[in-house]
């Protein structure tokens, strides 16, 4: 089997799932860009910023019910449903791994899908037919030591495990809700364009040493992430590809004019997915 690129994608709010736009419709075409360019992934490693732990843990459930982790939303959001299997097999082989690079790890038979999670699969997999295995991650740790993370997961591509990050390239709802919400498609506003023009040159430059100072090197950093834990599962998801990978950016989009919708792949493989993928119709 040709080795998986590892994948960070944004899932912005909630309401993408009922209002896909731009992001849905090329998450729609990812999976089967997965599938066609290499073969459907065995299982998925998801790192989601909406699963929290002071110490990497793996959720190592057999089985996993959808999360409905937010409020104030309509109705139809909470009947929406994206159940899956869950990988306690792999969650040891995760563990060894994770151990074996003298990372901290803990398994727990506990399950569930937040919405970083299930909201971007039940796109790119409608099915729900592949198993899942979340790991929750320290938001304290800084994106070196994620990134570091990640390296210990670099072995899964080769095995048919696809390794996918979940957060939003920017993520400040201050500026989202500051007055009132801005309409879906509002003009995007300075700041949030060159910091996700920063990361995309950045990115495909293998620039590591800028990306993994981020906070200090890129414009308007602390504005477009008051906390961090919306772009952390990036550098993980990048560590995952080997050293110093390029990061490939799949997808670029924007909802209320400030909460960037960017996918990225990660690694020599994410050459040929962005090649397939700008072959299958929009």
């Amino acid at each position: 089997m040709k080795p998986l690129p590892t994948l960070f994608v944004s899932h912005g709010s909630p309401m993408v799932a009922l209002e896909p736009g731009a992001a849905g419709a090329f998450l729609r075409r990812l999976g089967p860009a997965i599938d066609a360019t290499f073969q459907r992934p065995r299982a998925i490693v998801a790192i989601s910023a909406h699963t929290l732990t002071r110490e990497p843990t793996l959720l190592g459930a057999p089985s996993h019910a959808t999360v409905h982790d937010f409020h104030g939303f309509p109705a139809p959001l909470y009947e929406l449903r994206y159940d899956s299997a869950g990988a306690p097999a792999l969650a040891e082989r995760v563990a060894g791994l994770l151990r074996d690079a003298g990372q901290p790890v803990h398994a727990t038979a506990d399950g569930g899908l937040d919405h970083g999670i299930w909201s971007p699969l039940r796109f790119a997999y409608p099915a729900a037919d592949i198993p899942i295995l979340p790991l929750g991650f320290p938001p304290h740790w800084s994106p070196a030591r994620l990134f570091a993370l990640g390296q210990a997961l670099a072995p899964l591509a080769g095995d048919g495990v696809l390794v996918m990050g979940s957060g939003s390239i920017t993520h400040n709802l201050r500026l989202v809700f500051a007055a009132q919400t801005p309409a879906l498609d509002a003009p995007e506003i300075a700041p949030s364009a060159e910091f996700r023009d920063w990361f995309a040159q950045h990115g495909a430059a293998a620039d590591w040493p800028a990306l993994l100072d981020y906070r200090a090197r890129a414009p308007h950093a602390a504005l477009m992430h008051p906390t961090e834990e919306h772009l952390l599962p990036y550098f993980v998801a990048a560590g995952a590809a080997g050293d110093e990978p390029i990061a490939t950016r799949l997808h670029d989009s924007l909802t209320y004019g400030c909460l960037g919708m960017d996918a990225y792949a990660f690694g020599p493989a994410a050459a040929a997915l962005q090649g397939t993928l700008g072959a299958l119709p929009l």
